[in-house]
């Protein structure tokens, strides 16, 4: 049984990386089927020219399948896990790739560290980083569906060398923009959410959040779609177990303190690896306006996809998606220009180039203020509407006093 972390503290002042070096060597023992076990170097401090190293084990379950000399890493959202890639595994092993999906940390079989601070996309991209290394991987093809897409967005900034190509599902700039339109059909949503404590419930609510209402009402046979996901959800939520409150509350912090910066943008795109953005347009978690934006700042090198469907367009456009994906790998395979590749315009994306014009960065930083000003206050107004639709039902459940007539003296 591994501990969940382990904690050296030691003096390595004039050989610092002696320590890594002896935990690599230690680490090949902790490699047991598909549970990976790593150690990432928390922080450290100087005290009279002595290290203190603190450093702290994280486990990674992934799963790798089928076999070729081109890889895919796939990194899934925030609650899901490794399985929830299945459409897409299968159509990229028919095709005679090797991809490896994980559980990120919070999630499935991988530790749930309880310290949100232990939580961010830059902790959860070096993971998936790991992974890579774990399989020899020095460079694959990275795809990221919601959070994933984030994780997947900043190991691509802060290791581009190590990406052929980059595909983002249903993606936001975090922060902010990860928080949905609002509207009677979202406040619903997440009202029943936060209630939801059993698979059942859960099962429930996930549909309405993954998926069009259109797409769910279709008959299959003498079942809906509703009916048949329902039973497959109910399942696979049992078989994994509800995500713990330190799993899921570090995975929001993530999300909420996910940022690419610009200097960021432009390592991604100094890199100059192609980019698919793909997002359902019906999609009631994350807005497809943000994943607009952030193609657009990827100009020439991205290809923004938009489908009909909900928040796991994936799976409710499985065809769609995966021709998506093999047209990725194809074109980075064949080095096609990404000029050739994207289908932006430059007037619309022009703003984002490398050179910004000095006479219009007062503009642009209006504009951004103007945009955080106003996500404030759909914040505010949600918050309002979710506190309004909770009174609303307590109120409807209190049973009114019947008060009889006064008795005479």
């Amino acid at each position: 049984m591994l501990p969940e972390s382990l904690t050296h503290l030691v003096d390595f002042s004039n050989e610092p990386d002696k320590l890594f070096s002896e935990l690599d060597w230690n680490q090949e023992e902790w490699l047991t089927d598909n549970l990976a076990s790593f150690v990432s170097r928390k922080s450290f401090q100087h005290f009279d020219n002595h290290v203190v190293w603190i450093v702290q084990l994280v486990k990674i379950y992934y799963r790798t399948y089928g076999s070729g000399p081109i890889k895919v890493l796939m990194i899934i959202g925030l609650a899901g896990t490794h399985e929830s890639w299945k459409p897409q595994i299968e159509g990229l092993v028919d095709n005679g790739i090797q991809v490896c999906a994980f559980d990120n940390r919070g999630m499935g079989r991988s530790s749930i560290p309880k310290n949100k601070a232990e939580y961010s996309t830059r902790m959860m991209a070096n993971d998936a980083s790991s992974v890579m290394d774990h399989l020899g991987w020095k460079k694959a093809h990275v795809f990221g569906h919601s959070m994933g897409g984030m994780i997947a967005c900043k190991l691509a900034a802060i290791s581009p060398h190590r990406l052929l190509s980059l595909a983002l599902l249903n993606v936001t700039g975090g922060g902010y923009e990860c928080f949905p339109k609002i509207d009677r059909q979202t406040v619903s949503i997440a009202m029943r959410f936060l209630r939801a404590k059993t698979p059942e419930k859960r099962a429930a609510v996930d549909l309405d959040t993954h998926y069009t209402k259109e797409y769910l009402e279709e008959y299959v046979g003498h079942k809906t779609r509703r009916d048949i996901l329902y039973q497959e959800y109910v399942k696979g939520i049992s078989a994994t177990g509800m995500q713990s409150n330190y799993g899921f509350d570090g995975q929001i912090h993530a999300c909420w303190t996910h940022k690419v910066s610009k200097p960021e943008l432009e390592a991604i795109r100094a890199q100059g690896f192609l980019i698919s953005i793909i997002h359902g347009r019906h999609d009631v978690i994350a807005q497809i306006s943000h994943a607009q934006r952030l193609a657009k700042k990827l100009y020439p090198l991205a290809r923004m996809i938009q489908l009909p469907g909900g928040h796991l367009v994936s799976h409710e456009r499985t065809k769609e998606v995966n021709e998506a994906l093999l047209d990725l790998i194809k074109a980075s395979e064949t080095k096609t220009s990404p000029y050739d590749w994207t289908n932006l315009s430059p007037e619309t994306s022009s703003c984002w180039t490398t050179s910004w014009p000095s006479s219009s960065e007062t503009e642009i930083s209006n504009v951004g203020i103007t945009e955080k000003l106003t996500l404030k206050v759909v914040y505010i107004i949600g918050l309002f509407m979710v506190a309004f639709e909770y009174i609303k039902r307590v109120l409807r459940r209190l049973k009114p006093v019947r008060i009889g007539p006064a008795l005479s003296q």
